[in-house]
Protein backbone atom coordinates (compact mmCIF):
# COMPACT_ATOMS: atom_id res chain seq x y z
CA UNK A 1 0.00 0.00 0.00
CA UNK A 2 1.12 3.39 -0.68
CA UNK A 3 2.42 6.51 1.89
CA UNK A 4 0.69 9.72 2.15
CA UNK A 5 3.32 12.67 1.77
CA UNK A 6 3.36 12.90 4.97
CA UNK A 7 4.20 9.65 5.59
CA UNK A 8 1.56 7.92 6.80
CA UNK A 9 0.29 4.71 5.56
CA UNK A 10 -3.39 2.93 5.54
CA UNK A 11 -4.10 1.14 8.32
CA UNK A 12 -6.38 -1.45 6.55
CA UNK A 13 -5.41 -3.41 3.45
CA UNK A 14 -9.16 -4.21 2.88
CA UNK A 15 -12.39 -2.20 3.67
CA UNK A 16 -16.36 -1.98 3.14
CA UNK A 17 -17.11 1.30 2.96
CA UNK A 18 -21.33 1.65 3.61
CA UNK A 19 -22.51 4.68 2.21
CA UNK A 20 -26.55 5.98 2.93
CA UNK A 21 -28.62 6.36 -0.13
CA UNK A 22 -29.68 9.64 1.32
CA UNK A 23 -25.84 10.91 0.96
CA UNK A 24 -26.50 11.15 -2.53
CA UNK A 25 -29.76 13.15 -2.13
CA UNK A 26 -29.27 17.05 -2.98
CA UNK A 27 -30.54 19.35 -0.09
CA UNK A 28 -30.59 22.17 -2.34
CA UNK A 29 -30.88 20.69 -5.71
CA UNK A 30 -34.02 18.87 -4.35
CA UNK A 31 -32.49 15.78 -6.91
CA UNK A 32 -32.26 12.14 -5.98
CA UNK A 33 -29.11 11.95 -7.00
CA UNK A 34 -27.19 15.19 -6.68
CA UNK A 35 -24.32 15.43 -9.77
CA UNK A 36 -22.03 17.53 -7.69
CA UNK A 37 -22.28 15.13 -4.53
CA UNK A 38 -22.03 12.18 -6.24
CA UNK A 39 -18.79 13.46 -7.59
CA UNK A 40 -17.15 14.74 -4.22
CA UNK A 41 -18.35 10.76 -2.81
CA UNK A 42 -16.29 9.20 -5.69
CA UNK A 43 -13.50 11.56 -5.47
CA UNK A 44 -12.93 10.37 -1.93
CA UNK A 45 -13.67 7.12 -3.20
CA UNK A 46 -10.65 7.62 -5.48
CA UNK A 47 -8.26 9.19 -2.84
CA UNK A 48 -8.07 5.70 -0.63
CA UNK A 49 -8.19 3.70 -4.09
CA UNK A 50 -5.02 5.60 -4.54
CA UNK A 51 -3.55 4.38 -1.54
CA UNK A 52 -3.89 1.31 -3.01
CA UNK A 53 -6.40 -0.14 -0.15
CA UNK A 54 -8.91 -2.59 -1.54
CA UNK A 55 -12.20 -0.91 -1.75
CA UNK A 56 -15.87 -2.92 -1.46
CA UNK A 57 -18.77 -0.67 -1.44
CA UNK A 58 -22.22 -0.78 0.02
CA UNK A 59 -24.53 1.37 -0.95
CA UNK A 60 -28.55 1.94 0.58
CA UNK A 61 -31.55 2.98 -1.95
CA UNK A 62 -33.43 5.15 0.88
CA UNK A 63 -32.81 8.64 -1.61
CA UNK A 64 -35.09 6.29 -3.93
CA UNK A 65 -37.17 3.74 -2.00
CA UNK A 66 -36.90 2.64 1.75
CA UNK A 67 -39.06 -0.37 2.04
CA UNK A 68 -40.36 -0.35 5.49
CA UNK A 69 -41.04 3.74 4.98
CA UNK A 70 -43.22 2.26 1.80
CA UNK A 71 -44.79 -0.40 3.71
CA UNK A 72 -46.18 2.64 6.72
CA UNK A 73 -46.62 5.34 4.59
CA UNK A 74 -47.76 4.19 0.71
CA UNK A 75 -49.29 0.64 2.01
CA UNK A 76 -47.15 -1.15 0.09
CA UNK A 77 -46.28 -4.66 1.17
CA UNK A 78 -43.22 -4.95 2.93
CA UNK A 79 -41.73 -7.98 0.89
CA UNK A 80 -42.27 -6.23 -2.05
CA UNK A 81 -40.90 -2.53 -0.84
CA UNK A 82 -37.72 -4.24 0.27
CA UNK A 83 -37.34 -5.97 -3.63
CA UNK A 84 -38.35 -2.31 -4.70
CA UNK A 85 -35.46 -1.20 -1.93
CA UNK A 86 -32.66 -3.50 -3.73
CA UNK A 87 -33.40 -2.20 -6.85
CA UNK A 88 -33.04 1.21 -5.83
CA UNK A 89 -29.47 0.16 -4.53
CA UNK A 90 -28.41 -1.08 -8.32
CA UNK A 91 -29.13 2.58 -9.00
CA UNK A 92 -27.39 4.16 -6.81
CA UNK A 93 -24.19 1.61 -7.32
CA UNK A 94 -24.61 2.08 -10.84
CA UNK A 95 -24.34 6.29 -10.88
CA UNK A 96 -21.08 5.36 -8.74
CA UNK A 97 -19.54 2.92 -11.40
CA UNK A 98 -20.40 5.36 -13.70
CA UNK A 99 -18.51 8.57 -12.01
CA UNK A 100 -15.95 6.29 -10.81
CA UNK A 101 -15.06 5.67 -13.66
CA UNK A 102 -14.69 8.96 -15.34
CA UNK A 103 -12.21 9.45 -12.68
CA UNK A 104 -9.78 6.78 -14.25
CA UNK A 105 -10.97 3.82 -11.25
CA UNK A 106 -11.59 0.35 -12.59
CA UNK A 107 -14.76 -0.75 -10.78
CA UNK A 108 -17.38 -3.86 -11.15
CA UNK A 109 -20.76 -3.84 -9.46
CA UNK A 110 -21.80 -6.87 -8.60
CA UNK A 111 -25.49 -7.95 -7.56
CA UNK A 112 -27.49 -10.38 -5.01
CA UNK A 113 -30.01 -10.03 -7.94
CA UNK A 114 -29.33 -11.30 -11.06
CA UNK A 115 -29.97 -8.72 -13.80
CA UNK A 116 -27.02 -9.54 -16.06
CA UNK A 117 -27.60 -6.53 -18.35
CA UNK A 118 -26.44 -3.94 -15.80
CA UNK A 119 -24.42 -6.00 -13.38
CA UNK A 120 -22.73 -9.39 -12.63
CA UNK A 121 -23.70 -11.84 -10.17
CA UNK A 122 -22.79 -11.77 -7.28
CA UNK A 123 -19.96 -14.56 -6.95
CA UNK A 124 -17.67 -14.44 -3.57
CA UNK A 125 -14.88 -16.55 -5.69
CA UNK A 126 -15.46 -13.47 -8.26
CA UNK A 127 -15.55 -10.39 -5.93
CA UNK A 128 -12.67 -11.12 -4.03
CA UNK A 129 -10.66 -11.96 -7.36
CA UNK A 130 -11.54 -8.14 -9.12
CA UNK A 131 -10.78 -6.97 -4.95
CA UNK A 132 -6.83 -8.47 -6.06
CA UNK A 133 -7.36 -7.03 -9.45
CA UNK A 134 -7.43 -3.34 -7.72
CA UNK A 135 -11.03 -2.96 -8.68
CA UNK A 136 -13.36 -1.08 -6.84
CA UNK A 137 -16.57 -3.55 -6.24
CA UNK A 138 -19.40 -2.33 -5.57
CA UNK A 139 -22.37 -4.45 -3.93
CA UNK A 140 -25.70 -4.00 -4.75
CA UNK A 141 -29.22 -5.65 -4.58
CA UNK A 142 -28.80 -6.19 -0.47
CA UNK A 143 -28.59 -9.57 0.25
CA UNK A 144 -30.80 -10.52 -2.34
CA UNK A 145 -33.55 -11.04 0.21
CA UNK A 146 -36.55 -8.54 2.21
CA UNK A 147 -36.19 -7.94 5.26
CA UNK A 148 -32.19 -7.27 6.02
CA UNK A 149 -31.26 -4.04 5.61
CA UNK A 150 -28.64 -2.21 3.86
CA UNK A 151 -26.27 -2.28 7.62
CA UNK A 152 -26.87 -6.67 7.08
CA UNK A 153 -25.12 -6.54 3.48
CA UNK A 154 -22.04 -4.53 4.32
CA UNK A 155 -21.94 -7.15 7.49
CA UNK A 156 -22.19 -10.00 5.15
CA UNK A 157 -20.00 -8.91 2.64
CA UNK A 158 -17.49 -7.54 4.84
CA UNK A 159 -16.84 -10.78 6.95
CA UNK A 160 -17.30 -12.77 3.41
CA UNK A 161 -14.45 -10.76 1.74
CA UNK A 162 -12.46 -10.77 5.00
CA UNK A 163 -12.35 -7.39 4.93
CA UNK A 164 -10.14 -5.51 7.88
CA UNK A 165 -12.89 -3.22 9.30
CA UNK A 166 -16.34 -1.40 7.82
CA UNK A 167 -16.13 1.95 7.41
CA UNK A 168 -19.85 3.21 7.65
CA UNK A 169 -20.14 6.57 6.70
CA UNK A 170 -23.38 8.92 8.32
CA UNK A 171 -24.66 12.49 8.73
CA UNK A 172 -23.34 13.10 12.04
CA UNK A 173 -19.50 12.49 13.92
CA UNK A 174 -19.35 8.75 15.44
CA UNK A 175 -21.42 7.21 18.00
CA UNK A 176 -22.98 9.25 21.02
CA UNK A 177 -24.54 7.81 24.14
CA UNK A 178 -28.12 9.65 22.85
CA UNK A 179 -29.28 11.63 19.42
CA UNK A 180 -27.26 14.37 19.30
CA UNK A 181 -29.32 16.17 16.96
CA UNK A 182 -31.90 16.18 20.10
CA UNK A 183 -29.72 16.58 23.01
CA UNK A 184 -27.14 19.07 23.46
CA UNK A 185 -25.35 16.95 26.65
CA UNK A 186 -25.11 14.20 24.34
CA UNK A 187 -21.52 12.39 24.90
CA UNK A 188 -19.14 11.11 22.23
CA UNK A 189 -17.47 7.88 21.78
CA UNK A 190 -14.40 7.78 20.34
CA UNK A 191 -14.04 4.21 20.70
CA UNK A 192 -16.43 1.36 22.60
CA UNK A 193 -16.92 -2.20 23.07
CA UNK A 194 -19.39 -4.27 21.44
CA UNK A 195 -20.39 -5.69 24.37
CA UNK A 196 -20.94 -1.71 25.84
CA UNK A 197 -22.76 -0.63 22.95
CA UNK A 198 -25.29 -2.94 23.53
CA UNK A 199 -25.40 -2.42 27.07
CA UNK A 200 -26.00 0.76 26.35
CA UNK A 201 -28.62 0.41 23.29
CA UNK A 202 -26.78 1.62 21.31
CA UNK A 203 -27.95 1.79 17.52
CA UNK A 204 -24.50 1.23 15.57
CA UNK A 205 -26.24 -0.27 13.01
CA UNK A 206 -29.14 -2.69 13.19
CA UNK A 207 -28.87 -5.67 15.61
CA UNK A 208 -28.74 -8.32 12.71
CA UNK A 209 -25.74 -6.37 11.05
CA UNK A 210 -24.35 -5.73 14.60
CA UNK A 211 -24.37 -9.58 15.93
CA UNK A 212 -22.64 -10.47 12.83
CA UNK A 213 -19.86 -8.31 13.46
CA UNK A 214 -19.78 -8.68 17.38
CA UNK A 215 -19.60 -12.48 16.26
CA UNK A 216 -16.57 -12.12 13.85
CA UNK A 217 -14.53 -9.45 15.62
CA UNK A 218 -15.12 -6.91 12.91
CA UNK A 219 -14.23 -3.11 13.56
CA UNK A 220 -16.94 -0.86 12.56
CA UNK A 221 -15.77 3.04 11.94
CA UNK A 222 -18.25 5.77 12.19
CA UNK A 223 -17.71 8.82 10.93
CA UNK A 224 -19.29 12.20 9.04
CA UNK A 225 -19.06 11.40 5.78
CA UNK A 226 -19.99 15.34 5.06
CA UNK A 227 -16.86 16.45 6.23
CA UNK A 228 -14.45 16.35 3.40
CA UNK A 229 -11.37 13.65 3.34
CA UNK A 230 -13.12 12.17 6.08
CA UNK A 231 -12.77 8.68 4.20
CA UNK A 232 -8.92 8.88 3.60
CA UNK A 233 -8.46 10.27 7.26
CA UNK A 234 -10.48 6.84 8.16
CA UNK A 235 -8.42 4.22 6.36
CA UNK A 236 -5.48 6.12 7.65
CA UNK A 237 -6.70 5.70 11.41
CA UNK A 238 -7.15 9.06 11.70
CA UNK A 239 -9.76 9.17 15.03
CA UNK A 240 -12.65 11.13 13.13
CA UNK A 241 -15.17 8.67 14.21
CA UNK A 242 -15.89 6.32 16.54
CA UNK A 243 -14.72 2.24 16.29
CA UNK A 244 -16.31 0.22 17.66
CA UNK A 245 -14.37 -3.36 17.97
Amino acid sequence: MDATADGKTPQYKRIVLKISGEVLRGKDSGETIDGAILHRVCEEIKSVYDLGVEVGLVVGGGNIFRGLSGNEKRGVARTTGDYMGMLATTINGMALMDCLEKLDVPVRVLSAIEMNKVAEPYILRRATRHLEKKRVVIFVGGTGNPYFTTDTTAALRANEISADAILKATKVDGVYDKDPMVHDDAVKFDEISYREALKLRLRVMDATAFAMCQENSMPIMVFNMTEPGSIKRAVLGEHNGTLVH
